[in-house]
C-alpha cells in the first residue's frame, strides 16, 4: 500500500500531538513522595541484611524514640541504644543497651567493631541553656566527642547522622524566614559547637567521601520525656502543667515566634534522611519543620482543652537566646529534593499530646492502687 505525502505529514503530525500529550501528563505529575525512593531494600546489604545502627546519647528525648522506631523496621538486636546513663528496666528490656563515653575513642571504636555498625546516629550534646553554665564542658562534649564520632565514621566507613539545631543560626540570620544556606553566627557554646558539626561533616565528605547526613531540627515535641529546661522546653511544659491542674508560668515573652515540631514528624524527617538515596541530596544539612507559633498561640490552643489554665510570663535569660533564633524555618529544600513532608500542625500536636499524657497519668494511677 502507497501513501501520499499529505497522509504521510498527517500521521507524522498526530504521532507529534500523541507524543507531546504524554509528555505534557508527565509534566504535570506530582513530584513522587518521599517513600517511593524507599519501596524495596536498597540501603540493606548486598545479601540482605538491614543496617546495623549505633545511637549515642540514646536516653536523651530523641534517642528511646528513635531506637523504638528503627528496631520496629530493622529488628531489635540490630539497634544498639548507648549512653552513659544507668538505664530503666524497661530500656534493657527493650533491646541492646551499652555503656558508650564518646569522649573515648576506643569505647566507640571497641562497640562498633563489636556490633558491627554501619550507621551511627549521633545524639550525644549538651543542649543551649544547660550548655551556656558550663561552656568547657560543652565544648568537651559537643566538640571533642564529635571529633571522635567523625574520626571512627571514617575509619569504618559508617554512615552517620548528626543532628543540627535552629540554634545554630544568630542575631545576623534572617528570622522569617531563614533559608538553607545563610549566614549563621550562633552567640550561644550549642549553636557554635551545631555550626562547627555542620562544617566538619560537609568537610569529611567531599574530603574523604564520608556519608554525612544532618538536619537542623526546631523545638522538638515529645509526651515522652519530662521537659529539660531548654529555650523550646516551655512548648512542653504546658502539657504537663495543664493536665496536673498546676499554674504554667514561661520564660519567654507571650510573643516570642519559634519553629517546632512534634517529636513523630521529628524522627520520621530523621529515618527519611537517612534512607534518602545519595543522589536526592544536594546538601549535607537541610533545614526540617511543621509549624511556628509563640507562647500566647500554644497558649490559646491548650484552653481550647483547658480552659481555665493560668499562664504568666516571667521571661529569664532564654529569652535573650530565642530572640537570636530563627521565627519561622524555610525546609522547602528538603521537601522539594528528598520529598519531606510533616503531618502535625499545632491544633493535632494539641489533641496527641494530651491523649498520650491521659493515658500516661492513668497508668501511673493504676500502678499506684
Amino acid at each position: 500500500m502507497l501513501f501520499t505525502t499529505v497522509q504521510i505529514s498527517s500521521t507524522l503530525r498526530r504521532l507529534s500531538t500523541m507524543r507531546l500529550r504524554v509528555l505534557t501528563r508527565l509534566a504535570h505529575c506530582t513530584r513522587p513522595s518521599v517513600n517511593t525512593h524507599y519501596i524495596g531494600r536498597r540501603h540493606y546489604h548486598s545479601n540482605g541484611d538491614p543496617p546495623r545502627i549505633l545511637i549515642t546519647g540514646s536516653l536523651g528525648q530523641l534517642g528511646t524514640g528513635l531506637a523504638r522506631l528503627l528496631r520496629e523496621k530493622y529488628g531489635i538486636e540490630n539497634v544498639i541504644m548507648s549512653d552513659i546513663v544507668k538505664p530503666t528496666k524497661d530500656i534493657v528490656k527493650s533491646g541492646p543497651y551499652v555503656f558508650g563515653d564518646i569522649l573515648d575513642f576506643k569505647c566507640l571504636q571497641e562497640i562498633v567493631v563489636t556490633y558491627r555498625i554501619d550507621w551511627l546516629v549521633h545524639f550525644s550534646a549538651l543542649l543551649s541553656a544547660i550548655g551556656e553554665q558550663n561552656v568547657p564542658l560543652a565544648i568537651r562534649v559537643n566538640i571533642e566527642g564529635l571529633h571522635n564520632v567523625m574520626e571512627l565514621s571514617k575509619q569504618y566507613n559508617l554512615r552517620v547522622f548528626v543532628p543540627s539545631t535552629i540554634g545554630a543560626f544568630g542575631p545576623d540570620s534572617p528570622r522569617n524566614p531563614t533559608p538553607n544556606i545563610t549566614i549563621q553566627r550562633p552567640r550561644t557554646i550549642y549553636g557554635v559547637s551545631k555550626v562547627h558539626g555542620e562544617l566538619l561533616g560537609e568537610y569529611y565528605h567531599h574530603k574523604f567521601g564520608l556519608d554525612f547526613r544532618c538536619l537542623r531540627f526546631p523545638g522538638v515535641i515529645s509526651s515522652d520525656t519530662q521537659p529539660g529546661g531548654g529555650t523550646t522546653d516551655y512548648a512542653v511544659q504546658i502539657f504537663h502543667d495543664a493536665i496536673e491542674g498546676k499554674d504554667f508560668e514561661c520564660y519567654l515573652k507571650p510573643t516570642t515566634r519559634l519553629p517546632m515540631m512534634y517529636i513523630d514528624d521529628c524522627l520520621r524527617s530523621l529515618w527519611e534522611m537517612l534512607v534518602a538515596p545519595e543522589e536526592s541530596l544536594r546538601r549535607r544539612t537541610y533545614n526540617v519543620t511543621a509549624m511556628s507559633f509563640s507562647p500566647e498561640e500554644i497558649v490559646s490552643a491548650v484552653r481550647k482543652h483547658f480552659p481555665n489554665l493560668s499562664v504568666s510570663y516571667k521571661p529569664d535569660s532564654r529569652q535573650y537566646i530565642a530572640d537570636t533564633w530563627p521565627e519561622v524555618f524555610d525546609d522547602s529544600e528538603a521537601r522539594q529534593d528528598w520529598g519531606w513532608r510533616h503531618q502535625y500542625n499545632l491544633e493535632a500536636m494539641c489533641q496527641i499530646m494530651f491523649d498520650n499524657l491521659h493515658r500516661q497519668h492513668q497508668l501511673e494511677a493504676t500502678v499506684a492502687r
